[in-house]
């Protein structure tokens, strides 16, 4: 019996409370807050259960047997675990003093199925022309970022988008914990790893993007930007790496490049504000903006915005896509359509340009030949 079967089965046996709702397709995610409360997020709506640990040594004991897995640890120093189950699922826990209430475990359920951006126009996340325009802005190296709060679906998107990257590219995919599957077979994907209780063997995700530049890639997908590496991947966008994509946890277009900016200034290279926001402002072209709504617990985009540059200090933003809302089903289902605001993008005279018209079917009104 192989060493990943023998921890498969054991996290098998410490999360037998919750084994119902991993394998259920329907909850997309689970939440322990303490031994004896469980709620559950199904079609985006959260729902409490029944259901619990037997006591909190138990649901205690399963945490450590994830971080077992994964070959990280969480104690009283690191009272914080992000890992991932056999099966891709994404899991953070947190543990006394610093959870108050008990153990914390959140699962992040991993899709057995990889979205694609047709998948997402079936669901009603994004219209058939933004779809296309997308679809070529990827071609064209823009250099993308999709922006939302927490579980509106940034790292589903990102994946679909990852679809429109040509297959004979080499692409290296960077993440905190693995989730990403993209289909291209020239993939590498790089994880951060966290050091042990002397320090070693740590490696960060600003670590690894440095590294992935010197592996010659022809585009970097980065899972979330959350630090100081953000300075290194504006940097490498504005010098010869574009095309790059990731997600960043932002309300509005605005908000995702002030959180850049900001980021990039938490690095170990110390420079002023103003030089932050002009390479954030020259590196980043399209923002996608998601967002979740409560009444069907539907995930949309809301708009597709490009980042045109800087006004004397100010971030300047064209809405190319914006989601009008037409009402309501019977049963409640939002109704509402991605459309293209009439505006053009600055960069619209590239796809023919780089001969890209047989393309070009819903989105001929934002194209232009040169």
């Amino acid at each position: 019996m192989s060493r990943e079967a023998i921890f498969e089965a054991s996290l098998g046996f410490f999360l037998t409370p919750i084994k119902k709702f991993l394998d259920d397709r329907t909850v997309t995610e689970i939440m322990v807050n303490g031994h004896s409360e469980i709620y559950v997020e199904r079609r985006g709506k959260l729902e409490h259960t029944d259901a619990q640990f037997v006591s909190e040594d138990a649901l205690l004991t399963a945490v450590h047997n994830v971080a077992q897995y994964v070959g990280r640890e969480i104690d009283d120093n690191r009272p914080v675990l992000d890992a991932r189950l056999p099966d891709g699922s994404r899991v953070h826990a947190v543990i006394p003093p610093s959870a108050r209430r008990g153990t914390y475990l959140t699962i992040r359920k991993f899709s057995r199925d990889v979205m694609n951006l047709d998948e997402l126009v079936r669901l009603g996340s994004i219209s058939e022309s933004a779809r296309e325009f997308l679809e070529i802005c990827v071609r064209l190296h823009k250099n993308i970022i999709v922006a939302g709060g927490t579980g509106t679906g940034k790292t589903s998107l990102l994946n679909a988008l990852s679809t429109a990257v040509p297959e004979e590219e080499r692409i290296v995919v960077i993440e905190d914990s693995s989730e990403l599957r993209l289909k291209q077979p020239h993939t590498l994907y790089l994880e951060a790893q966290q050091a042990d209780t002397y320090g070693r063997g740590g490696l960060s995700i600003r670590q690894l993007f440095v590294a992935s530049l010197r592996m010659r890639p022809d585009r970097i997908i980065v899972g979330e930007v959350r630090g100081g590496e953000a300075l290194d991947m504006i940097q490498s966008m504005i010098s010869g790496h574009a095309g790059s994509l990731t997600t960043v946890h932002a309300s509005t277009p605005r908000d995702a490049l002030v959180r850049l900016e900001t980021l990039s200034l938490m690095s170990d290279v110390e420079i002023p504000v103003y030089v932050a926001r002009a390479q954030v402002a020259s590196a980043i072209q399209i923002i996608v903006q998601l967002s979740r709504f409560s009444e069907d617990g539907s995930r949309r985009i809301t708009r597709v915005t490009e980042a045109c540059g800087l006004d004397k200090d100010n971030y300047t933003f064209r809405d190319l896509f914006l989601l009008k809302m037409q009402g309501k089903t019977r049963d409640g289902q939002i109704i509402a359509d991605l459309r293209p605001t009439g505006a053009l993008p600055t960069f619209a005279t590239e796809a023919y340009d780089q001969g890209m018209q047989d393309r070009i079917r819903l989105t001929a009104d934002l194209w232009q030949r040169s």
